[in-house]
């Protein structure tokens, strides 16, 4: 009796797992199709908080945090009006949770050297020492962790892209990189349905202004 008292606890638990796990799959499926067609600061904030919602429910999954400060990232660079510090402290604390679950993350250190690009822009002149470096260490960084990664060539691009010639940057420093990145695209490996795959299109796009 004990035997099958127990198998029935242990099925039990398992469907449990099974429903939770389905129900986190579902939900971070739907919030990133909000993400994807995301376009006002409004949008941005409420898939933000969808997400960063579902991170504090779970616990110990990163995706949800890395998407929430995506989201954030997203706002920053779009919204004009946004206080850009604000919306990058904002992402650098939902990093920092993400890492905490998923150290020597490629996608979020990629993530870190994106928050630091917001900060700078505040006043690139005045902040490029202070953020600068991040900025270049943490896209190293993601490198090292996964050299395939072709986010990290799309932005790495988009950076050279809008740093004048005579820093070093340009159209024609920028297109190399976004080749690279939508080759890489071609040949990545899909892990998951909710696994990043962002930048493809944004990178192709970047491609053809450089043309």
């Amino acid at each position: 009796m004990k035997t099958v008292f127990l198998s029935f606890t242990l099925l039990l638990s398992t469907l449990c797992l099974f429903a939770q796990s389905d129900r986190f799959q579902k939900g971070m499926e739907a919030n990133i199709a909000l993400l994807d067609s995301a376009k006002s600061p409004d949008d941005f904030t409420t898939v933000a908080a969808a997400f960063e919602r579902i991170g504090d429910a779970e616990k110990t999954q990163w995706l949800p945090y890395y998407y929430a400060a995506l989201a954030n990232i997203w706002k920053g660079f779009t919204d004009a009006k946004a206080n850009k510090d604000d919306v990058a402290d904002k992402a650098d604390a939902l990093i920092a949770k993400a890492e905490a679950i998923a150290p020597k993350n490629s996608e979020i250190a990629l993530e870190k050297s994106m928050a630091a690009t917001l900060h700078m822009l505040v006043d690139p002149q005045a902040r490029w020492q202070q953020y600068g470096s991040v900025v270049n260490s943490s896209m190293e960084t993601a490198k090292q962790l996964d050299v395939n990664n072709p986010r990290i060539y799309y932005w790495e691009g988009q950076n050279l892209f809008g740093t004048p010639t005579q820093f070093g940057g340009g159209k024609d420093k920028a297109k190399p990189l976004f080749e690279k990145s939508l080759a890489l695209y071609k040949t990545a490996k899909h892990v998951s349905s909710i696994y990043p795959a962002w930048g493809e299109k944004s990178a192709q796009a970047m491609l053809e202004r450089c043309k």
